[in-house]
């Protein structure tokens, strides 16, 4: 059976062991190492090659916003979730520039934490929690746009960007649209190609600021 691989990063001992019980219970998921900062976590990733990484944001020695920028350079296929106490607008903005694909708190329900896991690693979804939601939006209305909206995007291709943006897999998407799942996939390759964007939490980024 193919497992999916994680490392668990976090400066507390406790949580460490609670996300590894709770991981391994699933069948498919299999927790290969734990690190406790981010420099470990680095280490970690380059010698063990995880699918995805449950990432915490303050640690000591390296916070989780570094650790990512380097991660994402030096590994590109690992999928970082961030998974934090905090939800203010600053340690969103900087773990998205990071290239972090997801952002959800820890007061999430366990299973949902497991749910987010395997929908980074399935799909390249980028998960963001309700509150995480509410807080990007301010934060995005008080900040000047990066990009040029693109008046080439056709009807359909602005539908799917919303629902990207509400967090939907591609499946989700096919259903409400009456479209299949490889067609979502389609037009989700064409709006990262006409945006010039990396992935869907940039398309995410990019509907809420236009």
């Amino acid at each position: 059976m193919c497992y999916l691989k994680v490392l668990i990063v976090d400066d507390d001992g406790l949580i460490r062991d609670s996300l590894k019980m709770i991981l391994d219970l699933e069948e498919d998921i299999e927790v290969i190492a734990t690190a406790k900062n981010g420099k470990e976590s680095i280490d970690l990733t380059l010698k063990l090659c995880p699918d995805v990484i449950l990432m915490d944001i303050r640690m000591p020695e390296m916070d989780g916003v570094e650790a990512t920028k380097v991660i994402k350079d030096k590994y590109q296929h690992a999928k970082i979730l961030i998974l934090t106490t905090f939800k203010e607008q600053s340690y969103i903005a900087k773990a998205i520039k990071s290239g972090a694909n997801g952002y959800i708190l820890k007061s999430q329900r366990s299973e949902d934490i497991v749910d987010a896991v395997r929908s980074i690693y399935k799909g390249g979804n980028s998960i963001l929690d309700s509150d995480v939601i509410d807080n990007l939006k301010g934060m995005l209305k008080e900040e000047k746009s990066d990009f040029t909206v693109d008046q080439n995007l056709s009807h359909r291709e602005i539908e799917i960007l919303e629902l990207v943006a509400e967090g939907l897999s591609n499946k989700e998407i096919a259903d409400i649209l009456h479209l299949s799942p490889g067609t979502v996939r389609n037009y989700i390759t064409t709006l990262l190609d006409k945006l010039s964007l990396r992935d869907r939490t940039q398309l995410a980024i990019y509907y809420l600021k236009n």
